[in-house]
């Protein structure tokens, strides 16, 4: 599992779930300006752009709100972010506006 990337085993977990998978999505948005995604996964007429966010630190309700105004601007909202942690002001928010949010655990304990 050491040589697969993260962005793979993501991508895998969607596809186990019946996902189609689009790898490096750039999308111009209403504002003009082009917003980069990690994926786009898309379910019969249900399409969701993923943020993975590798990072050591806590992800914070900042983060989330940039992530949820870049895929409104796109058109797509109810974004999906996968990290290791999120704060609690930033899953209250999530959970306020649709956004789901995946903890890296959840993925790594599918191929372990």
């Amino acid at each position: 599992m050491s040589d697969v990337s993260f962005l793979d085993l993501v991508s895998t977990y969607f596809q186990r779930r019946g996902y189609k998978i689009e790898k490096e999505v750039i999308l111009d948005g209403y504002s003009g300006l082009l917003r980069k995604f990690d994926l786009s996964v898309s379910k019969s007429s249900e399409k969701r752009l993923v943020w993975i966010k590798e990072w050591k630190r806590t992800i914070g309700v900042n983060m989330i709100i940039n992530i949820d105004k870049a895929s409104t601007d796109v058109g797509l909202p109810n974004p999906i972010v996968i990290s290791g942690k999120f704060s609690g002001h930033a899953k209250a928010y999530a959970n306020r506006r649709g956004i789901t949010l995946i903890q890296k655990g959840r993925i790594l304990r599918e191929f372990r």
